[in-house]
């Protein structure tokens, strides 16, 4: 692994706030979530054969009921409507168990 600057680390962080807080825009409404709910979301490696090198993880916390984690195969950043819709459609099955 090579040397980063922090000054690198600092653009990548402030990159990553950025893209963060678009993509709980577009999930927000995507979950039909309330004020009380919450929503994380992670840009992390992923190490499992088949897996991409880096996926997102959105946690979903919703009031009064348990948290449920998705996975999102692409980076924070590509994270789209389509995504959105498909990780909603994804809770809604989950809830439904």
């Amino acid at each position: 692994m090579g040397f980063i600057s922090l000054k690198d680390w600092r653009a990548r962080s402030a990159g990553l706030v950025l893209a963060a807080s678009r993509a709980k825009a577009l999930l927000h409404p995507a979950f039909g979530l309330s004020e009380a709910d919450a929503l994380s979301v992670n840009e992390i490696a992923c190490p499992d054969p088949g897996c991409p090198d880096v996926e997102t993880v959105v946690l979903v916390m919703r009031a009064g009921e348990p948290t449920r984690a998705l996975r999102y195969r692409g980076r924070l950043e590509d994270l789209d409507e389509a995504a959105a819709r498909a990780l909603a459609s994804e809770e809604g099955r989950l809830r439904a168990l």
